[in-house]
């Protein structure tokens, strides 16, 4: 039986990798660390603090394999560069949960936005889209948007409201853009509540990420 290891520095983020683990990859084995302390680190925005949570990505990567994990999901778009360097002190795959979705953005359009409701997953993300961009020889014009305020409403609890306030940010972003992304995987659940014709310009990593794993290491 397969050992998938998440790392999650949300609480959000694990029933929806529960289920789309379920759906994807029947039978595999989940391992969950969750480490809510490595955001508002984050946010402090000093080097000592980003080598902090370097660090603290580094041990739970080594535990995950000590425990049998042969693959390792960072579920978090804000660590995605510690996560690629934290995979050179283990010997299984580390995989960022937004590298398939990065991918597909480029292949898809020039003018890229790309929305994110905390500024810590900003920079990863403009910085895996520009790289993917080098990769495939293409330019790309990448418009950012932080909607700050929805993170807050969902981390107190309003999840209508976290929906309700991006959606509608996300629908004007959507008209300057070819493609949008949704940074976080925690951004995802606000699809149902756009109209189609702007969803169907939305990319979200969740499910593009789980998928690739099942392609690459679970086949």
């Amino acid at each position: 039986m397969n050992k998938l290891a998440i790392i999650h520095t949300t609480a959000v983020t694990i029933p929806l990798l529960k289920e789309l683990a379920s759906e994807i990859l029947p039978g595999c084995t989940l391992l969950h660390w969750l480490d809510d302390s490595i955001l508002p680190q984050l946010r402090e925005g000093d080097e000592a603090a980003v080598q902090t949570v370097a660090n603290k990505w580094s041990t739970y990567a080594r535990y995950a394999e000590e425990a049998g994990a042969e693959c390792i999901l960072s579920a978090c778009s804000s660590v995605g560069d510690i996560a690629e360097r934290a995979a050179g002190t283990v010997s299984v795959p580390v995989v960022r949960i937004d590298d398939a979705m990065a991918d597909l953005a480029v292949s898809r359009g020039r003018r890229i936005g790309v929305a994110a409701t905390l500024e810590t997953t900003m920079r990863p993300t403009l910085n895996l889209l520009h790289r993917k961009a080098a990769d495939q020889q293409d330019s790309i014009q990448l418009i950012p948007l932080v909607v700050s305020e929805a993170y807050a409403k969902l981390m107190g609890g309003d999840q209508r409201g976290h929906d309700e306030l991006l959606a509608e940010q996300i629908q004007q972003l959507a008209q300057q853009c070819d493609v949008v992304v949704l940074a976080q995987a925690s951004m995802s659940r606000v699809i149902s509540a756009l109209p189609e014709e702007i969803e169907s310009r939305l990319l979200t990593s969740p499910r593009l990420g789980m998928e690739r794993l099942k392609q690459l290491y679970f086949t």
